[in-house]
């Protein structure tokens, strides 16, 4: 899939108790500047908020092997590689994909950790409470109630843009998904590893939320040094809003996030780029 000119398609991957929805506007923003934008949804999650809300049985049974296998497939038979935007598991998501030699470029909004990340926070625990109580009942699709949806989120939100996140975006979690991503580090077949010496890897940029409740900041700064010690030919990059949530993709001021994100993909450079 390899190509000399800048990618023209966009690859978005939406994360753990969200619809693929929670793109909207992104999609916008992406086609607006000419991108060709893709937004599909894990498998079995291709409806609407409303549905998946009714009926999650198809959450319930999933698995990460059958996610990531069909965002490759979806990725593999475009006809050049696009860059891979993934939000939380979706950026876990992305660089598995890159480390499978997919996409011209990624970039991870707040991503999940991969095989390798040690470091769970408290406040990452507290925020999947509720799919964390039982890690015997794995085939389970788990709502999160709107005070938990807030803790985890949409913690920097205004109350009334708060609610309307949730109502608009939020969806069952899979019980499974989050215990493969908690396993991972005990799991040596765990499908969340990559390559880490893999020198001709695409780019991936990670841009972190300093008010971050699932993902804290201290953790994608973790993943990006792994990244650099590693191997520092790859081209590993990392941004942090200082003041941003977890769903910084819908959070005001989510503009500035998204052309940052695609502005840097287009052309990849290599460091860390301070807080500001």
């Amino acid at each position: 899939m390899a190509t000399d000119s800048k990618p023209d398609t966009v690859v978005l991957i939406h994360g753990l108790y969200l619809s693929h929805a929670s793109w909207e506007g992104w999609i916008s923003r992406y086609e607006g500047r000419g991108m060709k934008v893709l937004a599909p949804g894990w498998p079995g999650m291709e409806g609407s908020v409303e549905q998946l809300r009714s009926n999650p049985a198809p959450i319930a049974g999933m698995q990460v092997e059958a996610i990531l296998d069909h965002y490759e497939r979806t990725i593999r038979d475009l006809e050049t590689p696009p860059i891979i935007i993934g939000h939380s598991f979706g950026g876990a998501f992305a660089q598995v994909l890159l480390s499978r030699g997919v996409g011209a470029a990624a970039v991870g909004i707040a991503p999940a950790s991969v095989r390798g990340i040690r470091k769970v926070p408290f406040v990452t625990l507290r925020s999947n409470v509720a799919l964390l109580r039982n890690p015997f009942a794995r085939k389970k699709a788990i709502m999160l109630t709107e005070e938990q949806f807030n803790f985890g989120f949409t913690n920097t939100f205004p109350p009334e843009a708060a609610k309307a996140a949730y109502d608009k975006y939020a969806v069952p979690g899979s019980r499974n998904v989050l215990f493969s991503g908690v396993n991972a580090q005990l799991n040596p077949k765990t499908a969340l590893q990559v390559d880490w010496s893999k020198s001709d890897r695409a780019p991936y940029l990670f841009v972190a939320g300093g008010q971050d409740h699932i993902v804290p900041a201290s953790v994608n700064r973790a993943n990006y040094d792994k990244y650099v010690k590693s191997n520092p030919a790859a081209v590993t990059a990392y941004k942090e809003y200082p003041t941003r949530s977890h769903f910084t993709a819908v959070e005001p001021g989510w503009e500035e996030v998204a052309d940052f994100a695609l502005d840097w993909a287009l052309d990849p450079v290599a460091g860390i780029i301070e807080p500001r």
